[in-house]
């Protein structure tokens, strides 16, 4: 089928974000036929595979590092933009401050020591190498979770919650509170293989975490996610794999049908809406008028991504021009502010993506996903869900009941943003925390 050939898209999926006459261009790729994902890969791993955990470490080759500095070094930079504010896109001198960071202060070694002061693996599940954090609590009955990350997002978001959810005593919390956490890279980002056939969508990959999980002997345990992470888990909750007990959510799929069609038409919100949903309602019109540029481009054409491939200021310009609120805070950062983030926090996870060279392949499960993002997807399971301010948009109470059944718990926070584990790590903790208390044994 050729790539002209535009089926229906699905409502509010990431090839469709825009209203209107943009909607054409964000119609979904042709649905390829998975035939090579086995139907029962919950309870079986392929043949093909190598089952074994095998221990993993990271030494980047100083080569590398240094041809990195050179990169940055000579780069071309475009001219000053012509406005007062982002709306022609990430600022000049926000990169030009990142470059001279990166350039001259930021040390590498310093993250990689600390990533190889946890323990990490590599498992290879249908044909892809995964690479995970795993840290078992020292307390007994520890209920473990599964913690997926999203993009421009990386294993580096989470490490910041290991100790508060593993060592829940140095944190304000009790023992009773301990997880065992296992933080996976997606396929095609970080230290994770990169797939080499089409079909590792959010449904794919949700069934290689309930592999994962199976083999690390977890009988009973909880997923967690955002943004992709979302995808992911909801699409685990919707698998039912044995042991999978309940999900948290930071950035769920809620938004009613009502809702969609409003901001497909992109006209004046639907009348009778409550303040909270006004704000949400605010806060979705605006990403989808102004804020999907990156989503477009790497649905549509994930390949043409040379430039982020090929320049380190490419990738972290493309990185940060994520969401408005995000970028305003790493601005901000940049500008010798410091608010949860520091500018550590975001090259090291910015050289995580240059030096594993998966700029473009983490690009691609943009194109893979043919799921309606934010629409509900029917969970049956336990549902926990923690709202933050500086989110895409903040899930109303309201939306979030209807969306899902089960909910355990909903928390409304008045500080965190889109990487809400990397911004207030304890914070997130404690939302993890409150929002599985009842789910333990």
């Amino acid at each position: 089928m050729s790539s002209l050939e535009n089926p229906k898209p699905s409502p509010l999926s990431r090839r469709h974000f825009l209203g209107g006459s943009a909607a054409a261009l964000l119609a979904t790729q042709p649905v390829f036929a998975l035939a090579d994902v086995r139907s029962d890969l919950v309870a079986a791993d392929l043949p093909r595979d190598d089952a074994r955990i095998r221990p993993f470490a990271v030494h980047v080759p100083q080569s590398e590092l240094a041809d990195l500095h050179r990169r940055i070094a000579a780069t071309r930079w475009p001219s000053r933009e012509l406005v007062t504010d982002a709306s022609q896109g990430v600022q000049l001198a926000t990169m030009r401050e990142l470059a001279r960071t990166w350039q001259t202060d930021y040390d590498w070694r310093k993250f990689e020591t600390r990533l190889n002061g946890l323990p990490q693996f590599m498992t290879t599940i249908d044909g892809v190498d995964i690479h995970f954090i795993h840290v078992r609590s020292k307390h007994p009955n520890a209920l473990p979770v599964i913690v997926t990350h999203g993009w421009p997002g990386s294993i580096v978001e989470q490490m910041k919650i290991i100790d508060p959810l593993t060592n829940p005593t140095a944190h304000g919390g009790a023992a009773s509170d301990a997880f065992d956490v296992v933080i996976p890279s997606l396929p095609g980002h970080g230290f994770s293989g990169k797939p080499t056939m089409l079909g590792w969508d959010p449904i794919r990959i949700a069934r290689a975490w309930a592999v994962l999980m199976k083999r690390l002997g977890y009988s009973r345990y909880v997923a967690q996610g955002g943004d992709w992470g979302n995808a992911v888990t909801e699409q685990m909750a919707l698998l039912t794999p044995p042991g999978l007990v309940g999900i948290h959510t930071n950035m769920p799929a809620t938004i009613p049908d009502d809702i969609a069609s409003a901001l497909q038409a992109g006209g004046a919100q639907p009348a009778g809406l409550s303040a909270e949903e006004e704000y949400a309602y605010g806060q979705l019109d605006f990403f989808y008028k102004n804020g999907l540029s990156y989503a477009l481009e790497m649905s549509k054409r994930p390949q043409t991504l040379y430039g982020i491939e090929d320049s380190p200021i490419g990738l972290a310009a493309w990185m940060l021009d994520h969401d408005a609120r995000s970028y305003a805070l790493i601005s901000r950062v940049f500008a010798g502010k410091s608010e949860g983030l520091t500018r550590n926090d975001i090259l090291d996870n910015i050289t995580l993506y240059w030096l594993t060279k998966t700029g473009v392949s983490s690009a691609r499960l943009y194109w893979e996903s043919k799921l309606a993002f934010f629409a509900p997807k029917g969970v049956a399971l336990p549902v926990a869900v923690s709202a933050f301010p500086d989110e895409i948009y903040t899930a109303p109470r309201s939306w979030t009941e209807r969306a899902y059944p089960k909910l355990v718990h909903y928390g409304r926070r008045d500080k965190g943003g889109h990487f809400a584990a990397w911004e207030q790590p304890e914070v997130f903790a404690t939302e993890l925390r409150a929002g599985f208390k009842s789910l333990r044994a």
